[in-house]
């Protein structure tokens, strides 16, 4: 929860709203609810419409942020890991390694939609953009245009337009999970049948993108003895304030003046990090990146407004005078960083923007097709000049050495009692790389259950009799449904076990220059011949000389036909591999998993009658 919102026009922007009294959360969020209605009701007593909306987006947000401060503060610290957000930079001798990696690695696959009309272009990055730190540097990309098979080039509209009669190119309708992918949409004609392949292609895809690399990254560890105490690497420096048990408090600071070729360009220079007692890193749940001063500036901003009978020129430029006059005072940034865990020691790491390489490029990309199955015999190449790390392949990997008891303990209980006709207990587990390798033949074996009334203590009393229409059990999705109008009494526990599975791997180091029978590789593409190594009880992975798992790009099956048998897989690497890691399910057990659940108490009034 990193809230960035813009607060006016002048450009204010908060992360979250640092409250400066601590009652109790039920108060500050019966408190929260009447500023709300308050803030709303004084709204409508605002005539005009400039004003009103200049308080409506400041005012708005603020009890937004207030909101999110709430949510964070009573927030369970329950632990849980993620990832090393400078992994990536950590492959490569400098920041402008990774730019050149980053622009380089960057190709456009073309993908069939389900539509006659439209083909998908998805743009494919050699790092991922799961975490608000995946990629460090300040970037833009833009496209510009699509060249045809037939030469004509359709130039890039941010949005579809129902009345163009032409062909178009424009964001994907799925772009809220995909925001780069792109769709060439060609024109509907009512009653004429079109075979999209006697369309034009895209053949390649023109745009630009620019990224800003700083200097350089400097990492500071802290721990508790740090606290009160300033440390400083040259222009950089960094004051632990507090370090609580789940957040932290920074402020920080870059001597030296920002590079002019920056401009106007919103930077986030701080990245923080945390490890546990185990040493592993705890996920990020939020952050404040305001003072209680800065807070209080806004506020003072906002009461000035809501004294205001209209909206004016002059008025504006005071505002946005006052905003100036105030970040000149503010010698050193702020940021309180809340995680998922309790913290043992800290990594705050700066990057320095007090000098810069600006990297711009004109793109023109060729639109390279790679099915995820084939029938065709030849093997595409797609060898890209770069190298880029899987960093989760480690942790990942972890999953094939699952023991029962570690299984068991993953296991998470939640229940729904919204329709009592149709009540369910679900256990679930994260997914690791243990259920990759399942296969599908399970022998789930038997499911017993059983539902318990309960006695005066709340404690489990007697069992339940039930006809067998009163509860199914899905054991393979790990879920027990259970219909309330037939039961005799109200069910508070059920007790039983659920299968779960367990798959035993094999694990194998082989040097890719001494492959066996059925492995081969042409360049970075491993070669699988689904006949010796069957897909579901096979997986591969590559290393480099470094000794770091080589990201893989994508896969495809070449078949004998669209129905036909897999003859042989081809897993395509960004870099060379020059050692394989196999691991084979050689068994599959069936692991039970023994409960005694509390049940939730449903609405019984919303019973059949």
């Amino acid at each position: 929860m990193d809230l960035r919102l813009p607060l006016t026009s002048a450009g204010i922007c908060l992360a979250l709203l640092m409250s400066a009294c601590s009652p109790s959360d039920e108060k500050r969020e019966v408190s929260l609810e009447e500023k709300t209605a308050q803030f709303e009701k004084s709204l409508d007593a605002i005539a005009d419409p400039k004003l009103k909306d200049a308080v409506a987006e400041l005012g708005g947000s603020l009890l937004l942020l207030e909101r999110a401060q709430l949510k964070l503060d009573s927030k369970p610290v329950v632990t849980e890991y993620g990832e090393d957000a400078l992994a990536i930079l950590k492959h490569y001798p400098s920041p402008q390694a990774l730019v050149d990696t980053y622009i380089n690695g960057l190709f456009v696959l073309h993908k069939d939609s389900s539509s006659d009309y439209l083909t998908d272009l998805q743009p494919v990055f050699p790092f991922n953009f799961s975490t608000p730190a995946a990629f460090l540097f300040p970037h833009g990309l833009e496209w510009q245009s699509v060249t045809l098979s037939n030469k004509r080039i359709i130039a890039f509209q941010p949005e579809w337009s129902e009345t163009d009669p032409g062909i178009q190119l424009s964001p994907s309708s799925s772009n809220l999970t995909n925001p780069d992918d792109l769709t060439v949409a060609y024109p509907f004609i009512e009653g004429l049948d079109v075979d999209i392949k006697k369309q034009p292609q895209p053949v390649s895809l023109q745009g630009k993108v620019e990224v800003i690399a700083p200097r350089r990254l400097y990492s500071f560890d802290l721990t508790k003895k740090d606290v009160g105490q300033t440390r400083t690497n040259d222009n950089l420096s960094v004051t632990l304030l507090k370090l609580g048990n789940n957040y932290a408090e920074i402020e920080f600071n870059n001597s030296a003046p920002q590079a002019p070729e920056i401009g106007e360009t919103p930077l986030n220079p701080l990245i923080v990090q945390a490890r546990d007692a185990t040493g592993q890193f705890l996920s990020r749940s939020g952050s404040i990146n305001e003072t209680a001063a800065q807070i209080a500036f806004y506020q003072r901003q906002l009461a000035k407004m809501q004294q205001q009978k209209a909206w004016s020129e002059e008025f504006e430029k005071q505002l946005d005078e006052e905003q100036r006059t105030f970040e000149k005072q503010q010698s050193h940034r702020y940021s309180k960083v809340y995680f998922n865990g309790p913290i043992d020691t800290l990594e705050v790491s700066l990057l320095d923007f007090s000098a810069v390489t600006v990297t711009r490029k004109d793109l023109n990309l060729p639109i390279r097709r790679f099915d995820r199955h084939t029938t065709q015999k030849n093997i595409q190449p797609l060898n890209l000049p770069v190298v880029v790390y899987d960093d989760q392949a480690p942790n990942w990997l972890k999953g094939a050495t699952l023991t029962e008891d570690q299984l068991k303990k993953a296991v998470s209980i939640s229940q729904s009692v919204e329709d009592p006709s149709a009540a369910r207990v679900e256990f679930t587990h994260l997914r690791s790389f243990n259920d990759e390798l399942l296969g599908t033949s399970f022998n789930p074996g038997e499911s017993p259950v059983s539902f318990f009334t309960e006695d005066s203590k709340g404690k489990r009393y007697e069992p339940i009799e039930l006809p067998p229409e009163a509860y199914q059990v899905d054991p393979l999705r790990g879920t027990i449904t259970y219909d309330l109008n037939l039961f005799p009494e109200t069910p508070a526990y059920v007790v039983g076990s659920i299968p779960l599975f367990l798959a035993t791997v094999d694990k194998q180091s082989i040097d890719a220059h001494q492959l066996p029978k059925g492995l081969d590789l042409k360049d970075n593409a491993l070669v699988v011949d689904l006949k010796v190594f069957p897909e579901q009880d096979w997986r591969f992975y590559a290393k480099d000389d470094s000794g770091h798992y080589l990201k893989e790009i994508l896969a495809v099956n070449h078949d004998a036909s669209p129905e036909g048998p897999g003859l042989f897989a081809v897993h395509y690497f960004y870099g060379q591999p020059t050692r394989l890691e196999t691991y084979q399910r050689t068994d599959l057990a069936t692991v039970q998993y023994g409960y005694e659940v509390k049940l939730d108490k449903a609405d019984m009034s919303k019973l059949a009658q």
